[in-house]
This record gives C-alpha cells, structure tokens and sequence, in this order.
C-alpha cells in the first residue's frame, strides 16, 4: 500500500491516468466543517485585495496550506464512538452509537448487533435480512429517513451510491444528506479550468450563491458537483460543466482526469468520508463562463499565485476546494521545487 506525501505536498501529483480505474490513489484529511448559517462575510473586492497583495513575502511559506490541511483534518480521536456498518458482511460505512438509538424503533429495517446481549457494547450495524434487493434496501431506508425528520437536516432528494469501495457492487442508494450519518463513502467531481496568457496560468475561480443550502457566498472551483447513482465521472463532469459554468460538450470532452484525493470529517453523529475525482481542463483565452443553473452567483479569472495566496491566507474558499486547489498548485507550480518530498507512513485506504 502507497504512502502519501506530508503537508501540503500531501496534493502533490502522483498520477496522471488516462482510465479512471488507473486513478493512482491518493490521502488527504479534510473536514467539510459545520454548515454555516449565514452567507460568507466577504465579496470578490476583499478576496482580490487578498490575493494581489505581493508585499509579505510568504510566497515560500508553506505553513498556510499545512493549516488547510489541519483544517480539514478533524475528529479522528473520535473514531472509537461509531460502529462498523456492514451490509452483506462488507463495511459501507460507520455509525455513531448515540444515532443508532434512533434507528432502534425500526427493527424491521436495521439489526443492531450488540457484544454479549449488552445493549450498551455494540459492535456493529447491519440491515434486517428480509431486505435482500438493493431497491428494497434504498425503499425502506428511505422511509426511515423521512421519518427522522430534522435528525437528518438538508435533505435534496438526491440518491448516493452505497458500496464497499468505488467500483464495487451498488448494495442500495441513500439520500445525499444523510450519507455522513452512516458513514458511507460519498463521491464527487471537481475541476479546475484554467488559461494560459502570455506564458502565465489562471485559474478561474467561482462564488457560490448566496442562496445555496451549504457555504453560501464562498469561493468554489470553477465546476464541482457530487456523483450520482447510475452516471460516470467522465458524463458528470461534461454535465456540471454545462450547467455551473456554460462549458459546451465539445470543450468539456477535453478534462482530463489527474488523480484524485480523499478526506475524512468526525463532527457529532457525522462520520464524513468523501472521495474527489480531480480534473483539469484547459480553456480558450477568450472563454467566459455562464452559470445555467443558479447555484454560481459569479465567476473570476485570477492568476494561480494569487489563487494560492487566497488559499493560504483566508478562509474564503469552501474547505474541500483547498485541497483540489492545492494538488493544482503542485502539479503546475511546485512540483520542480519539490521533487524530493518526504513521506509519511499513513496508508491509504481504497476508495
């Protein structure tokens, strides 16, 4: 099993497959934080003053991505207060033993296995072996979400994948919102579209809407979104494109897919464990993107060093965002300075 670079070298490239399944697999640690309850406190003038301003010599400083990193690197002393989620004798996922107490009351939907009939040892959670098909399993969890209510905040009405690992068997779908409270590896795509000019790279940069439902007004990758049941990474990236950013299908067919990178939350009941497919694409000079489904109040085109100082000097972007932002940043900007990065023994998980 591979190891992964430390700090911020943790995004560095480490691949550059031409087949998803290729993806040379990679760790970094990130929390998705607590959903915020207002709209960010900044606009584009003070992000832009941020990023432009060249007078304080950190340039070199690699102490802001580390605390990015840290950031997002949450809540694993608290590993020890969730059970295993097991379907089929495979783990999906991890659930908190204070939010098992509320699956109890639905014994015809979930099993939970304690340690010598002791109801307070558990050792794991399972489904009720009278839901043996993957649309029984998705009806009747389903069911049991409605009826928790608020316990599960934000619901969107849109199906995740559950499986062991990317790639394997579909046991059942779950709502997108409760994915965290069962612990359930959770997918997603994000790209970064950049220009070259004059020898020089940007990076456009995207504010999310003030009206959306998680990091209202922050600053996001030009297009990102999750992966659905029943659609590639390749179709969903040449989707969000189109509808984030305006991207026709001739140019988004272009992406390329450079890697990906992986992170873990523990905050109360929520277990988070989210894996980033990364792309790149290359833009025209003159491309200007168009949000088609109004979840992108507007769009910058900014140089990738001030990109870079944004990440390391503010909390303006959404958390995960840093991440991708970072691998961009040492696969295009550091990486000759870096050739030789120490490593860590952290293992990586499969996705």
């Amino acid at each position: 099993m591979a190891t992964m670079a430390t700090v911020a070298a943790a995004a560095v490239r480490w691949g550059s497959p031409s087949q998803l399944q290729l993806l040379t697999r990679r760790r970094l640690s990130c929390s998705s934080g607590a959903l915020p309850a207002a709209t960010a406190g900044f606009g584009w003038a003070d992000a832009l003053r941020v990023a432009s301003d060249g007078g304080r010599g950190d340039e070199a400083d690699l102490s802001g991505y580390f605390r990015k990193v840290d950031l997002c690197n949450r809540g694993m002393d608290k590993k020890g207060e969730f059970v295993e989620f097991l379907v089929e004798s495979q783990v999906v996922g991890y659930i908190h033993k204070g939010f098992t107490e509320h699956l109890r009351e639905f014994h015809d939907v979930f099993t939970i296995i304690s340690v010598d009939n002791d109801s307070k040892a558990l050792e794991h959670v399972t489904l009720h072996s009278s839901l043996r098909t993957p649309e029984d399993r998705t009806y009747a969890i389903g069911n049991v979400i409605k009826s928790l209510g608020e316990i599960i905040p934000g619901i969107r009405n849109e199906l995740y994948p559950v499986t062991s690992s990317y790639g394997m068997p579909v046991y059942f779908s779950l709502e997108r919102a409760a994915a965290p409270y069962f612990g359930i590896k959770a997918y997603g795509v994000h790209m970064n579209g950049y220009v070259e000019k004059d020898g020089q790279k940007f990076l456009w940069i995207g504010k999310r809407s003030d009206v959306k439902q998680t990091y209202p007004g922050m600053l996001d990758h030009l297009v990102a979104g999750g992966l659905p049941y029943g659609i590639s990474c390749k179709e969903n990236i040449i989707k969000e494109c189109e509808e984030e950013a305006g991207i026709p299908r001739s140019l988004a067919t272009n992406a390329t897919s450079v890697g990906a990178v992986s992170y873990m939350d523990i905050e109360g009941f929520r277990y988070k464990r989210d894996v980033l497919f990364c792309y790149d694409l290359k833009l025209p000079a003159d491309f200007i993107p168009n949000n088609e489904d109004g979840e992108v109040d507007s769009f910058r085109l900014i140089p990738v060093p001030h990109a870079a100082n944004i990440i390391r000097r503010t909390e303006f972007f959404k958390p995960n965002c840093n991440l991708v932002i970072i691998d961009f940043l040492f696969r295009h900007v550091y990486k000759p300075r870096f050739s030789r990065l120490p490593q860590s023994a952290a293992k990586l998980e499969d996705w």
